[in-house]
């Protein structure tokens, strides 16, 4: 996912992941928490339907604000191509900039584009380079999503909302809690700072270890990101060769 520029809404406009959060109302239940499981339910359930066939998804992340033309603009939508003609479907947050290119390369390429978009109290209005479009009220579905029907995440520039989903998937990981999947860094100079950090801070006051820098992977080339995604998927294979050509997580 990635940020959007903010649009004036409403004073009395409140997102469903706000109404969630928030303190329980007293004598409402239609407002309480419990009530709210069942509309979390439901986000579920249409999520894993329209997605049930999803085998090979890579899911594409970045900033909303990058425009058409810009350098990373061009490198999403020719990364996405390449990843359609070698048999994957691209996965987005749906809304524009770095979204919005992916998703023009996998339709471009004749592929699978699907948008999972999110309720914001500013507008994003889903981009139409997409082939499924789905839309989500809370946060932690929709990544539930990202993280349940991809094989890979493709990380290029971006601001909170990109970093929200990169240390997600690093921390599940990182956690076993998920198995590990590529996570690849689009864009060398610009995640410089960040592997500097990790590596001179977090790594020296053992805050994480050695293997556990390695998760990222970092390139400039639309190419060898689609050769990462597609190697991983290929020693999935090697190690377990009962694996249909296409490994479901």
């Amino acid at each position: 996912m990635a940020e959007t520029k903010d649009q004036a809404l409403p004073d009395n406009h409140v997102t469903q992941d706000e109404q969630l959060l928030e303190s329980p109302r007293p004598h409402d239940f239609t407002h309480t928490d419990t009530w709210r499981v069942f509309r979390i339910m439901g986000e579920f359930v249409e999520g894993f339907d329209e997605l049930a066939t999803v085998t090979r998804g890579v899911s594409i992340f970045g900033s909303a604000r990058t425009q058409p033309g810009h350098p990373f603009f061009e490198s999403a939508r020719e990364t996405a191509a390449l990843l359609t003609r070698a048999g994957f479907s691209v996965i987005t947050g749906g809304g524009p900039g770095i979204m919005e290119a992916a998703n023009r390369g996998a339709i471009e390429a004749g592929g699978v584009s699907i948008g999972c978009n999110i309720e914001l109290p500013f507008e994003q209005s889903p981009n139409r380079y997409q082939t499924r479009s789905l839309k989500f009220n809370y946060f932690f579905v929709r990544k539930t999503m990202f993280i349940k029907y991809s094989n890979a995440f493709i990380i290029f520039p971006g601001g909170f909302g990109t970093l929200d989903e990169l240390f997600e998937a690093l921390t599940l990981i990182q956690t076993r809690k998920i198995k590990n999947f590529p996570v690849i860094l689009f864009g060398a100079e610009f995640w410089s700072g960040m592997i500097g950090w990790i590596k001179g801070v977090l790594l020296n006051e053992k805050m994480v270890s050695g293997p556990d820098v390695l998760l990222l992977q970092v390139t400039d080339s639309p190419a060898r990101a689609v050769e990462i995604v597609v190697n991983s998927q290929d020693s999935l294979l090697k190690l377990d060769p009962t694996l249909p050509d296409k490994y479901i997580r």
